[in-house]
């Protein structure tokens, strides 16, 4: 199969698809793979790395879409691509189409076959291709969420671990999955107080013994959450529902009972964000202010840290572009469930039941 890896168009995404000790796996495999010059750049890989994996080296992207059989990206197609797609060639990159309509409605009309690294889920329900990205922006959340208390960001001026004798700031985690655990891990650290906040009691049973009693665990429910979400200093945001929008728990009128000058670190964002006032913003311009709350909403959070990203994201991704390459993606997604269930478009339908409830276009089983 020939696999093509282009540089990345969102706005300062220096992540790249793929290592080059990922590109010489494939190539060893049998495939071809055409990348990008200079699309490694941004993670500290150069072209001679590539070559000395056994790489094509191609200028132009429109000559990769237009020879490869399989595109790897970090993030979603953006318009300057969707005239680049064609019909049948299979896309293999966080789509995020919850969130997403009109991208939907462009994979859908070119045919395409897209597969989103955020929904291929295991038998027991882990979702191996987004975990990684996951724990990079909970982890980065904490450090996005204390330049927000910053004073010349808007925030009331609260340093998260406090001083001696000064209190250290509430951080409340909303969500116990991934990223809620690795912002336990960020927040805890930092020497903040903690709460997180779940509906599933397994799993805030497993956080309070990961995290060894540090962390406050809460039964979520609308007053409980609430109630935290008036007394934190700092919120992060981290719900997720497989290939569906995420839920808006915090409205408008619940932020405006919060402290002036607190903040909302919204890791949700990329499935449509967990808060009515979340907006996407760019690593550029980062934060606004809505109701005296401080908002980080960056969509691509891992992007901050490219090079820890990109080798997290190769280590997860590579066995399944391997499994599509090496079968074809009819045979893969027969031999390999988690395939099948990450699959959201084939060829004009739209074949994951969430995805179609999000965007409101129709469904049709695979």
């Amino acid at each position: 199969m020939r696999i093509g890896i282009p540089e990345e168009v969102k706005v300062a995404e220096k992540r790249v698809a793929v290592t080059p000790s990922g590109v010489k796996s494939l190539v060893q495999n049998g495939h071809t793979v055409l990348f990008q010059s200079n699309a490694g750049l941004g993670s500290g890989f150069p072209n001679e790395q590539y070559i000395q994996a056994g790489a094509q080296i191609v200028v132009h992207p429109k000559d990769i879409w237009a020879d490869a059989d399989m595109i790897m990206k970090v993030k979603e197609p953006l318009s300057v691509e969707y005239d680049l797609m064609r019909e049948g060639q299979i896309i293999f990159t966080y789509l995020h189409l919850a969130a997403a309509r009109e991208l939907a409605q462009q994979l859908v009309e070119k045919k395409v076959v897209g597969i989103a690294y955020e929904t291929i889920q295991t038998d027991a329900g882990a979702l191996p291709l987004l975990a990684p990205m996951s724990a990079v922006a909970g982890r980065l959340s904490i450090q996005a969420g204390a330049y927000c208390l910053e004073a010349k960001s808007g925030g009331m001026g609260i340093l998260l671990s406090g001083v001696p004798g000064v209190r250290p700031a509430y951080v409340v985690i909303i969500g116990a999955g991934v990223s809620g655990l690795h912002a336990c891990f960020g927040a805890v650290g930092t020497g903040a107080r903690v709460s997180i906040l779940d509906i599933n009691q397994e799993r805030l049973d497993y956080i309070n013994d990961v995290m060894r009693g540090s962390v406050t665990t809460l039964m979520s429910n609308e007053g409980i959450l609430e109630e935290e979400v008036i007394k934190a200093d700092l919120v992060i945001c981290s719900v997720l529902i497989p290939g569906a929008a995420a839920p808006k728990l915090i409205s408008r009128e619940l932020l405006t009972k919060m402290k002036p000058g607190a903040a909302i670190v919204d890791i949700s964002i990329d499935q449509g964000g967990a808060c009515e006032t979340s907006r996407p913003t760019t690593h550029e311009d980062p934060t606004y202010v809505e109701e005296g709350v401080v908002h980080y909403c960056v969509n691509n959070m891992p992007g901050a840290v490219p090079r820890t990203s990109t080798m997290a994201l190769t280590n997860a991704t590579l066995p399944y572009a391997l499994k599509i390459a090496n079968l074809g993606y009819e045979k893969a997604m027969l031999e390999n469930p988690p395939i099948a269930r990450g699959m959201n478009v084939i060829k004009g339908h739209i074949v994951h039941k969430a995805v179609a409830e999000s965007v409101g276009l129709p469904y049709t089983p695979i």
